[in-house]
């Protein structure tokens, strides 16, 4: 297995099984410190720098408080346009990474752009962790979905995952790339216009992913181990609310998770979402022994935790 220290963390395409596993086996090991909400000194001398060029909650702050966990100290921007970065200048990737690599030890970037954070790491003495970029991937989400899954279910391995929501958007594209890993079946439900391109299928089945499309979440409510979503009714999901058209209108039934369609799921079904939602998820489900969502993002910080340790060093 390669090692993690001064690894950067792109994307989960090229993800090993055995890493995945190792992974989750450092976040058992820290997840005690979560949940005691006490920090520990183990990256005290340590600083994780943030650039996020896009508008983030739970990712950005989930790192922030995975490094306090950790003892370590922070520093960074939320909003490119308060800097160098986003004004007037539009400074590069490539200067600002050159300056920011010597305010810290980890950079952790979220970027409009597919492929920005790979580009950080080209010039980046430190390592680079993906935490979304545009359209292209989200691993460190995805890394703790499937932490969640595996302590939920207690297996990875012989699950449905019914993945319901536009399946052009990153974390679609980094749990079909996971999911390759394991002895899974990933179930594609999305709208017409929202499906997923055929080059992206092109490299599922290249990687050897197991999927298959339906059309209608009756079809596949009842064989659903993990019910996995993300909003389908705006085309673009970085529009925020104020700027969406009067008509976007609302999500249709077949894509949508409500009391009523879990009365026939399985009794062990899990639901999962990386938020914000919309209409797509009623909070209706919130109280139902199916909803999950809250505790994936407590388990965003243990990964989190996980990450930022482990490409830092901590475990070598």
């Amino acid at each position: 297995m390669r090692s993690f220290a001064g690894r950067d963390i792109l994307s989960l395409k090229e993800f090993e099984r055995n890493e995945f596993f190792h992974l989750f086996e450092i976040a058992d090991r820290l997840e005690p410190i979560a949940r005691e909400r006490r920090n520990t000194d183990l990256l005290a001398h340590k600083t994780l720098v943030t650039a996020f060029y896009q508008p983030s909650t739970r990712t950005r702050l989930a790192h922030e408080a995975a490094m306090h966990r950790l003892g370590g100290h922070v520093t960074g921007f939320s909003d490119a346009k308060m800097t160098r970065a986003g004004d007037f200048y539009q400074e590069s990737i490539k200067d600002t990474v050159h300056m920011l690599e010597y305010y810290g030890d980890v950079l952790v970037m979220r970027h409009f752009e597919q492929g920005a954070p790979h580009e950080a790491a080209k010039w980046a003495s430190i390592p680079v962790i993906n935490a979304g970029d545009g359209w292209g991937e989200h691993p460190t989400q995805v890394l703790t979905d499937l932490y969640t899954v595996l302590k939920e279910k207690g297996t990875l391995d012989g699950l449905t995952f019914v993945a319901i929501g536009d399946h052009r958007m990153r974390t679609m594209h980094s749990l079909g790339y996971a999911l390759s890993q394991f002895d899974a079946e990933m179930v594609i439900l999305s709208p017409e216009e929202m499906a997923p391109l055929p080059e992206f299928l092109a490299e599922l089945d290249d990687k050897g992913t197991n999927y298959r499309t339906v059309e209608h979440i009756d079809e596949v409510i009842g064989e659903a181990d993990v019910i996995y979503m993300e909003p389908v009714i705006q085309p673009d999901y970085t529009i925020p609310v104020h700027e969406r058209p009067d008509d976007y209108g609302v999500t249709p039934d077949n894509y949508k998770i409500t009391q009523e369609v879990m009365s026939r799921a399985k009794g062990d079904s899990i639901i999962l979402h990386s938020l914000p939602r919309m209409d797509e998820l009623l909070p209706e489900v919130d109280d139902l022994k199916h909803a999950r969502y809250w505790q994936e993002a407590y388990n965003g910080v243990v990964m989190r935790m996980t990450l930022i340790s482990s490409v830092l060093g901590a475990w070598e």
